[in-house]
């Protein structure tokens, strides 16, 4: 008598950021998925992103409110994105994360993120790992995007994934009846792996936020992606006619989430993490006098606020800040770090560039239009609306309010002498802007630093404890000279 195909279903998610009102959606809809496969083994993956500490469950639990869910949805394996990877350095980025990753009932699996001291993943962390489903062997490995320059100050080095992976994946092949890659790297990296690598049956993707109806088979492979935030989760089928044979694609897409499902285990396992998350941060990080009103077309006192804290943290002379980095004024009275945490929620990092005059001038008139106050800007950290206007600190700007931005004249000047065109300044501002995102001019600068581990919200933490910082931010930096 032939016996029955032996099937495999993978459920895969990436890309959740934190959005936790998804939670219990996605578990609901996995229990669906995982009821349609009947008798059939099902394996579930992340692909990174899970975290991002815009929410307040994340922030005030640095992580655990992620890692409880993702123990409570029974996940067998994930990967780390760069939201974990990049933007839980507090003190010592090995330990944090090691707090962080430790409590996580399944494995992480990257095989390009390695310890700088030791040139090994660390502990919690493993190159590969294989998944035993009622007697089917999947081979299991991972890479996470490479940013290179920005792990090597939190004493991570990030290997060339491509090499990572074909290495990894020529050791799991002969031990295993699937091999599956975990991809942080984005959609066309993801192709361009699966034209190369030979004997890979599915690479799971995520980081470019991409959705992939049905997947795309390229040398054989089943190259994946299941949107953002949640709203899906992908699904993939593999089939193998008698046991020894080879499985093959059977099918495979994105399945939409309803946000109305509900269960009994992740939902409230939210509502407690999002209260711990608020207890933590009601912390009073200072007590203001006056309220600082927000202008995302102009200057006013908390944008001013935000460039004198990148300022004084980097020691330039001059900074240039996006007030979009703010998304609403800040109160008289008590401030706790969760209203700093609300108001400027972005893991943005400050960093200091060497900047010709002339892309300063370009900057600052391109923050006079509406085209670039108003422009939606997306990725690379940011988590407000619209770019806004550039506050600065220690430049002073005579400008026209009455005529076209492109035909305004500006005057400016640093340290009271003309701005010069040819001349290099040392500028503190966002690590945004060196990716070409929002003023792109400010991309043009050389010897870029990064200064980890500290957000623009803990600038603005030490800013306001500073004597005289809020007298400082009411002074013009933008002054009328209409006629």
């Amino acid at each position: 008598m032939e016996s029955a195909p032996q099937r495999l279903t993978i459920l895969h998610t990436n890309d959740i950021h934190s959005h936790f009102e998804m939670m219990s959606p996605i578990a609901a809809q996995i229990e669906l998925l995982k009821a349609e496969a009947g008798e059939d083994p099902v394996l579930l993956v992340d692909i990174g992103d899970h975290m991002d500490r815009a929410a307040v469950e994340t922030e005030g639990t640095m992580g655990q409110a992620n890692i409880d869910i993702l123990n409570l949805t029974g996940y067998d394996a994930v990967t780390i994105g760069n939201n974990e990877g990049l933007t839980f350095s507090q003190g010592d980025a090995q330990e944090t994360l090691s707090a962080i990753f430790t409590g996580l009932q399944c494995p992480v699996v990257c095989c390009n993120f390695l310890d700088s001291s030791t040139g090994e993943p660390p502990h919690w962390i493993k190159r590969h790992t294989i998944v035993e489903k009622e007697g089917i062997r999947i081979g299991i490995t991972g890479a996470t995007a490479a940013f290179t320059s920005f792990y090597s100050l939190m004493g991570w080095d990030v290997m060339d994934p491509e090499e990572a992976l074909r290495e990894e994946c020529r050791l799991l092949a002969p031990q295993v009846d699937l091999v599956i890659i975990l991809s942080h790297l984005g959609l066309p990296a993801d192709r361009a792996l699966a034209e190369k690598l030979e004997g890979v049956h599915a690479i799971l993707g995520g980081h470019t936020h991409h959705m992939l109806e049905t997947p795309l088979i390229i040398n054989g492979t089943a190259v994946c992606g299941a949107g953002k935030f949640g709203r899906y989760v992908g699904r993939l089928v593999f089939e193998r006619t008698a046991p020894g044979d080879s499985f093959k694609f059977l099918n495979g897409g994105c399945i939409a989430v309803d946000p109305n499902l509900r269960e009994n285990v992740i939902a409230p396992a939210v509502r407690m993490n999002l209260q711990r998350g608020l207890e933590v941060l009601e912390e009073t990080v200072a007590i203001s006098d006056r309220e600082l009103p927000l202008d995302l077309q102009g200057e006013s006192p908390f944008g001013n606020l935000l460039a004198q804290a990148v300022r004084r943290f980097t020691g330039s002379p001059i900074a240039l800040v996006n007030t979009g980095q703010l998304l609403g004024p800040l109160p008289k009275g008590n401030i706790t770090a969760g209203m700093l945490h609300a108001l400027c929620p972005s893991p943005i990092n400050p960093c200091t560039v060497k900047l010709a005059g002339k892309d300063i001038r370009t900057a600052l008139e391109q923050s006079l239009s509406d085209e670039f106050c108003n422009k939606a800007i997306f990725g690379y950290g940011f988590r407000g609306n619209v770019l806004g206007s550039l506050a600065v600190d220690g430049l002073k700007i005579l400008y026209d309010p009455a005529v076209m931005p492109y035909d305004n004249d500006i005057a400016i000047f640093v340290d009271g002498e003309p701005l010069e065109e040819s001349r290099e300044y040392e500028v503190g501002t966002l690590d945004m802007f060196t990716f070409r995102s929002g003023y792109e001019s400010i991309a043009n600068g050389r010897d870029t630093v990064y200064l980890l581990p500290h957000f623009l919200r803990d600038l603005l933490r030490m800013e306001l404890q500073h004597p005289g910082s809020l007298e400082e931010c009411m002074l013009v930096r933008w002054e009328s000279r209409a006629t």
